[in-house]
């Protein structure tokens, strides 16, 4: 890169390392640095959420799935439309989480179930997100090394090391420093600002994309694949391995599963000013992701072309010369699409996507530190203390933690060899907590029945299977008859049936909802605690049955609905459209022409649209929150009880107004 490429890198980073200072100001508890202080709006967890999608490892893990499956995977994912709006709109397993003012999930499961429980299920989900996060700063680093064209190997002490490593450490330290000095306030406010940043970025991006690579030559290279293989034809990819529809289909069910129960950002479902601003941030994070999904995709889709089109083919071997250099193959692969778009993209241009790619993995890493270095306090450490930690060395403990589990990725990421696909990784180490997890959060948030040895059951089931899938991939590789996401979606289903059975087998008496749940005769202690905030605006006209049935209610105003039925209305749009255009390809199927036509409409001329219009929308909703956030951490009234501890199935806070 040259100077004008760096210059589009130092400022934007300037801003959000100045952003990351300042707001430790605003950091006075442990529920300020778990939670946030639990008054952030929906626009900043909508943006500072959305950033963790637009890391490195992100960029590369899209790429490998969109080389082996191009368009034709997008076409079955709209399967899951109808799932994906009832989880947004209805604030499934969300809006009744946050109804218990629980900082973590495990801190939730000794609200319902037991404190043993509690300790056991921090501990495995603190050893999954390791393992999970521990290939995520090895990956970001090798693109960053691979987009900064440096050397593969360094001398370090007279020792020959991977270049990569001493990248993987500068950035893991800044992301500390991001992460420690405010927790989750400067974590969220960072993110959001990178958010915005790159929501410009993106559009500069995709203009140029569109500009380099007309798309008769996109098109020939997608329709030129064997029979069975295409990349643009849905109904001509049975021949594709692992992305395919059943892929699809089994994430549909994992995904509705295991809602909220990855814990890789679960500070923000406990962050919204009340249950409905986090059901509207995850309503408003489906309307923005547009410009990111446009990029990715148009970023794969150009650097395949660029590959294997022969108006590009002095190029492409130029690429692959650079790239037969990276002595593992797994990693020759994996690096192939990202070391092309280093190679294609002018001046300028080239250092927006690598801000992007360095912002993103300051706001992944840095949601990832604080959340899995918190588990391990708030879920490990305090329920195992018999007298509550003191404030001061409370938050010293949480910043040592955020130190240890950056200290283990380093070396997790310089030591570990990956055997597989990214995504294939995530899921089987996802399903190593959140197989058993699912079934447990879900019946405990929605069925008064579930109990602590349904719950037990569940747990040890699904995740003992998961682990073995792991275990048995590291074995026997390709061999091995299952992938990553067939494990999960096997041990998932197994748990689920398992607590169903025991629950039903050991329930004495029904557990006490209300209270865990702050309704009823136990809704004013929210108020007594300083956590029932009110929001203006309120719509009070009677809902139509159309709104009853999209999950409108007492909490919606105007405005909501409008976006909530405009989510709904363009969503079910484009099931319609799948569910014609199956029917109509099972009886007439489509020629490749019309696919290219169909795909060159909907994945690259719309989404740049509602790119320019979310671009707009999101900054200003951005610098709303943002503004509104530090005016209401000012005005906190600190309560040094609300530390994550629970007495009786309470919150310790909650315990002393109740006694």
């Amino acid at each position: 890169m040259n100077h004008i490429d760096w210059i589009f890198v130092i400022l934007p980073l300037l801003i959000v390392f100045f952003a990351g200072w300042y707001t430790k100001r605003y950091m006075r508890s442990v529920a300020d640095f778990v939670s946030g202080g639990r008054v952030a709006g929906r626009y900043l967890l909508a943006v500072a959420r959305g950033e963790m999608a637009s890391g490195a490892v992100v960029f590369v893990a899209s790429f490998e799935v969109i080389r082996q499956s191009g368009f034709t995977l997008t076409w079955w994912g709209w399967i899951n439309i109808p799932v994906g709006l009832m989880i947004a709109i209805t604030g499934f397993v969300v809006y009744r989480y946050r109804e218990t003012r629980a900082m973590t999930l495990a801190q939730f499961f000794e609200l319902r179930y037991s404190k043993s429980f509690r300790i056991f299920t921090g501990a495995l989900g603190f050893f999954a997100g390791l393992i999970n996060f521990g290939i995520i700063p090895a990956v970001g680093a090798r693109f960053i090394t691979q987009f900064l064209g440096l050397p593969g190997t360094v001398e370090i002490f007279g020792f020959t090391i991977m270049s990569y490593i001493p990248v993987m450490a500068v950035l893991l330290s800044i992301t500390v420093y991001l992460t420690i000095s405010g927790g989750l306030i400067s974590v969220m406010i960072t993110d959001c600002l990178e958010g915005m940043i790159s929501q410009i970025f993106y559009l500069v991006i995709i203009f140029t994309l569109v500009w380099l690579f007309p798309w008769e030559l996109i098109s020939s290279v997608l329709t030129d694949q064997p029979p069975g293989q295409s990349l643009i034809n849905p109904f001509d990819a049975g021949g594709l391995k692992d992305f395919n529809i059943f892929y699809v289909l089994m994430g549909a069910f994992v995904s509705v599963y295991g809602t909220m129960a990855w814990q890789n950002q679960s500070a923000y479902n406990a962050a919204g000013l009340t249950p409905h601003e986090n059901r509207m941030g995850n309503i408003l994070g489906r309307w923005r992701d547009s410009a990111r999904a446009t990029t990715v995709l148009l970023l794969g889709i150009c650097a395949l072309t660029y590959m294997k089109h022969p108006h590009f083919a002095p190029q492409a071997a130029h690429v692959n010369e650079i790239v037969s250099r990276i002595p593992d193959p797994q990693m020759q692969q994996q690096m192939l699409l990202p070391t092309a778009v280093t190679e294609f993209l002018p001046t300028g241009v080239k250092g927006m996507l690598f801000v992007i790619l360095l912002m993103g993995v300051f706001g992944g890493d840095s949601t990832h530190l604080h959340s899995w270095s918190g588990l391990f306090i708030q879920d490990i450490l305090v329920p195992l203390r018999k007298k509550p930690f003191g404030p001061k060395a409370h938050l010293l403990l949480l910043r040592c933690s955020v130190l240890g589990v950056a200290l283990f990725a380093f070396v997790f990421g310089a030591l570990f060899r990956q055997m597989e696909y990214i995504i294939m990784w995530w899921s089987v180490t996802m399903a190593v907590y959140v197989g058993g997890a699912g079934a447990v959060i879900i019946g405990g948030l929605y069925w008064k029945k579930g109990t602590t040895a349904g719950a037990w059951t569940a747990l040890l089931t699904g995740s003992g299977l998961a682990l073995g899938g792991i275990i048995a991939r590291q074995i026997w590789g390709e061999q091995f008859p299952m992938n990553g996401m067939q494990v999960s979606f096997a041990s998932s289903l197994i748990a689920c049936v398992l607590y169903l059975v025991v629950s039903l087998l050991t329930c004495k008496q029904d557990f006490n909802m209300d209270r865990l749940l702050h309704r009823g005769e136990y809704a004013k202690i929210k108020k007594q605690v300083g956590d029932a905030h009110q929001l203006p605006g309120r719509d009070h006209r009677k809902t139509s049955l159309l709104g009853r049935m999209i999950g409108f209610d007492e909490n919606f105003t105007l405005g909501d609905k409008w976006i909530t039925g405009g989510l709904f209305g363009w969503s079910m749009l484009w099931f319609g459209i799948f569910i014609v255009g199956t029917l109509w390809n099972l009886i007439a199927p489509w020629p490749n022409s019309v696919w290219s036509t169909f795909w060159h409409v909907q994945a690259i001329s719309i989404p740049i649209f509602m790119a320019v219009a979310t671009s707009i929308w999101f900054t200003w909703g951005g610098t709303r929150d943002i503004r509104d956030l530090l005016r209401r951490l000012k005005g906190e009234t600190i309560n040094h009880l609300d530390d994550g501890t629970v007495v009786g199935h309470q919150n310790l806070d909650e315990r002393t107004k109740t006694e």
